[in-house]
């Protein structure tokens, strides 16, 4: 699925899903679109980047066995 995106220089392009995450993390664009409009970044709420490489912490580790136990 494409996305528009405004870059810093303000050129409209469009990219892959998977490589807007990567976009916004190195600064590169200013905007993207979604359905409901523009979305500016550090301006407008977008979610956190998913992050699977996260280090095991004490506490993560607690609350992930929390969790398991309730399931």
């Amino acid at each position: 699925m494409l996305i528009k995106v405004m870059y810093k220089d303000g050129q409209i392009g469009e990219v892959e899903n998977y490589f807007l995450d990567d976009l916004i993390e190195s600064n590169r664009i200013k905007k993207f679109q979604r359905s409901s409009g523009w979305v500016t970044i550090g301006v407008d709420p977008i979610r956190a980047a998913r992050r699977d490489d996260y280090p095991e912490t004490p506490e993560r580790e607690k609350n992930s066995k929390k969790t398991k136990k309730g399931q």
